[in-house]
């Protein structure tokens, strides 16, 4: 295993289109609920603790060897937006290219031949994980902390919010990323049964709404 290679998966220029999404953010900073530094903490703490956990045990259970196909119809069912949902496979189409550029895979190539149009992210993010080497906590605390780090910097983009502030917030979140990655890859070592289907309403929909939206800054 190289561990280094957890820190290229999770540098924010791994061409895997995350830059383009905010994470819900956008429509949060457009009605308000994102004014400051303290406001995106407690964004990104609800986040991390809903959507967060269930996309890292999902890519948990991918790194530790479960069926891909059956987590990606898990992922499905975890996801009741149909724009969080189609936001999930396009993400995971793109970050299948990099993924088989950077660590081919038998594994990523039966499951792009089986998702043509792209898998659920977490599912992909995980087999990618298990392809460089890596274990399923290191994929949990992967997703972890991409679950935060979208949203606080798209803040700085929207607000104009002091980079500095942002990054401040991500590193008080660290021992809660520690928290619910490992609370993700136990929740991995049980099954797909035992994998969390924690929620956040408001982020379904305001997702729906932001789809609509016809001028937008973030893709999603």
């Amino acid at each position: 295993m190289s561990r280094a290679a957890l820190l290229v998966l999770a540098d924010g220029r791994f061409p895997a289109g995350g830059h383009a999404h905010s994470g819900g953010a956008e429509p949060a900073v457009t009605q308000g609920r994102i004014r400051n530094a303290d406001d995106l903490a407690a964004f990104c703490r609800g986040r991390l603790h809903t959507a967060g956990l269930t996309a890292a045990a999902l890519a948990a259970a991918a790194a530790h060897g479960l069926d891909p196909l059956a987590l990606d119809e898990a992922a499905d069912a975890r996801t009741p937006s149909p724009a969080l949902r189609a936001t999930a496979r396009k993400l995971g189409r793109q970050m299948m290219r990099a993924a088989r550029a950077t660590w081919p895979s038998p594994e990523l190539d039966a499951l792009a031949t089986a998702r043509p149009r792209g898998a659920h992210q977490p599912v992909v993010l995980g087999l990618t994980a298990r392809a460089a080497g890596l274990k399923s906590e290191d994929a949990a605390h992967w997703v972890a902390y991409e679950t935060v780090s979208g949203p606080a910097t798209a803040v700085v983009r929207l607000l104009s919010l002091d980079p500095f502030h942002a990054t401040a917030v991500l590193a008080r979140l660290a021992p809660e990323l520690d928290d619910v990655a490992a609370q993700a890859a136990e929740a991995a070592r049980r099954g797909i049964d035992a994998l969390p289907a924690a929620s956040a309403p408001l982020l379904d929909i305001t997702a729906e709404a932001h789809a609509a939206w016809p001028v937008r800054l973030f893709a999603s």
